[in-house]
């Protein structure tokens, strides 16, 4: 019997309809039948997304037989196996304009692997090619997956891990090459976009460097990244040797979401060893069909999120200023949600699957993030470690040596213990209050470190004597809709809902500008109860909600003035300041 194979053609019939044509030919696989199945997420976006709800005109065929075949659950198909290659056709819907998912127009394709191929049940290690067919109209193809010579637009997986790792931009995209910490480097711009190519190319290079400093070693030999330029829009999703950005085509002419264009494109690029590299035990290999649950989201993105913006302050992009305004923000989006009360990271890493995908207008209320809550406790790692080291360490250091035991020595995922253990070793530092601290709501005292390093973080807000109902609005059809109401607040407590069209105050009628509620709240006192007059689902009711004490924190981190010589100097370390 002939040595097994698969491989894939991708051809666009009709793309301005936005469908993808898929033929996978299978040979060489000895058994009565054959399970295919399509993952059910991606992995980097921990959500069960049922990509297969997008795929019709499943057929198989076999020296131009049909074969028989029948569904067997929501991402499988049973076929009937033939001793002659067999074929089977599908077409792919994609319309959904995200990093995550297929976007097919007659201007351009992004195939997200994870949601277009199936794979043999049982064979995820099996290699597999893939040969694009593009429309007239294209001529070019961006992606991670190798080339295999002598073929024209024909590319090679050793298995299905690196082509569901592997996305596609397929069309006519502006695409130039650089070298970076000696790695050729590809990138292409989709959707237009106002950007300087050489500005762009010389800033990404010293990010690229300086990550490459941090981790000892870049472990590839070539990667691409891919920018989705929309009229507005901002994310991105990591791969092995690539990465998509989605972000706003008029971003690069102003300073400040250029600089913030430069934190993403760090974020996605440090994913490359933190995630794809380095990871916990859960995260690879993948369960394609169901959760990978992993208490380690909060070290995975939490690490990210704080290091993406300190690798732009080291990088000279940010002033110290800038820097710390930026590290500010974490603070606020943590403790201006109720919910921090309620979720630690971990717990929010662990709930990723049903929570942070599909917010809904009591989230604030019932959760954090782990990215930001990562990134606060990040910080503090950070600074314990350069403190009590004098300055001799950082958490690059932990990074550096968690990175060649786990991944190069080992090639496994670690523990969250065994993190633990590796960082305090490494450094000398007793850092259990903190890793304790991310599966608990129980808040450190983040000034202790702050302190350390000359700095301190403080809440602007903390005297102020502002009221609020304690609500989010907004204007639909010129009226006054409650989005979001606030745990613990006086409308929580009164009774007040969302969705409830807020109508006047005290007899008051309110303007959607917002100036009779402002008035309002400026001339009232604190625990004064005031008549709400709403339209809940089309009924007039009056709502009795006392006003209190505005629950929005502002927090600053500043130089501290009662810092020693010996705590400015270790704070210039940290924020790189020579």
């Amino acid at each position: 019997m002939s040595k097994s194979n698969i491989h894939f053609t991708l051809s666009f019939a009709e793309p301005h309809a936005h469908y993808v044509d898929v033929q996978m030919e299978i040979h060489g696989f000895d058994s009565d039948y054959i399970e295919v199945k399509m993952p059910v997420w991606t992995p980097g976006s921990y959500l069960i997304r049922e990509y297969s709800r997008h795929v019709e005109s499943f057929q198989a065929v076999s020296e131009n037989r049909s074969i028989a075949w029948q569904k067997t659950a929501k991402n499988t198909w049973r076929v009937a196996n033939s001793s002659s290659p067999l074929q089977i056709n599908y077409r792919i819907y994609g319309f959904e304009a995200s990093v995550r998912t297929n976007f097919i127009d007659s201007d351009h394709a992004f195939i997200s692997p994870a949601a277009t191929f199936l794979y043999i049940d049982g064979h995820l290690n099996h290699p597999t090619t893939l040969s694009v067919k593009l429309p007239e109209q294209w001529s070019r193809i961006s992606t991670g997956l190798d080339k295999v010579e002598d073929k024209e637009n024909c590319f090679y997986a050793p298995d299905f891990d690196i082509l569901f790792d592997s996305p596609l931009e397929l069309g006519n995209q502006d695409i130039w090459s650089f070298d970076a910490a000696g790695i050729p480097h590809e990138f292409a711009m989709v959707g237009g976009g106002k950007y300087d190519k050489h500005k762009l190319t010389s800033d990404i290079q010293k990010i690229v460097e300086e990550e490459t400093r941090i981790w000892g070693e870049n472990p590839n030999k070539r990667y691409v990244f891919v920018t989705h330029n929309y009229q507005s829009a901002f994310g991105g999703l990591e791969h092995l040797n690539s990465t998509i950005l989605a972000s706003s085509r008029n971003a690069y002419s102003n300073e400040n979401t250029y600089k913030n264009y430069l934190s993403l494109v760090a974020h996605e690029y440090f994913h490359l060893w933190n995630v794809k590299r380095l990871r916990p035990k859960a995260l690879g290999p993948f369960d394609y069909e169901q959760e990978n649950y992993t208490t380690g989201l909060w070290i995975m993105e939490g690490f990210t999120s704080y290091y993406d913006n300190l690798i732009i302050r080291r990088c000279g992009f940010f002033s110290p200023k800038e820097y710390l305004n930026v590290l500010s923000n974490d603070f606020n989006l943590v403790y201006n949600r109720p919910g921090y009360k309620l979720q630690s990271a971990a717990l929010s890493s662990f709930d990723t699957w049903i929570k942070h995908y599909r917010p809904d207008e009591n989230s604030a209320n019932t959760g954090i993030s782990y990215y930001n809550k990562g990134a606060i406790l990040t910080v503090a790692l950070d600074i314990k470690i350069i403190a009590e080291t004098a300055g001799q360490y950082c958490l690059d250091y932990v990074l550096r040596a968690a990175y060649e035991l786990f991944y190069k020595q080992e090639n496994r995922g670690f523990e969250e213990d065994e993190f633990q253990t590796l960082a305090e070793r490494v450094t000398g530092v007793d850092l259990s209050e903190i890793f304790t601290a991310a599966h608990s709501t129980k808040e450190l005292d983040y000034n202790t470190y702050f302190h350390a390093v000359g700095h301190e973080l403080i809440d602007l807000n903390e005297d102020s004597q502002e009221l609020s109902l304690g609500i989010k609005t907004g204007v639909q059809d010129g009226k006054i809709i409650i989005k979001q109401i606030e745990r613990g607040s006086g409308a929580w407590d009164a009774g007040l809902q969302v969705n409830d069209e807020l109508i006047g105050i005290n007899g008051i009628r309110l303007d959607i500008a917002g100036k009779e509620l402002d008035n309002i709240l400026t001339h009232a006192e604190v625990d004064e109860v005031v008549d709400v007059l709403v339209s809940r689902d089309g009924l007039l009711r009056t709502i009795h909600s006392p006003l209190r004490r505005s629950a929005k924190q502002q927090w600053c981190i500043r130089e501290r003035s009662e810092a020693t010589d010996h705590e400015i100097t270790l704070g210039k370390i940290w924020l790189s300041i020579e």
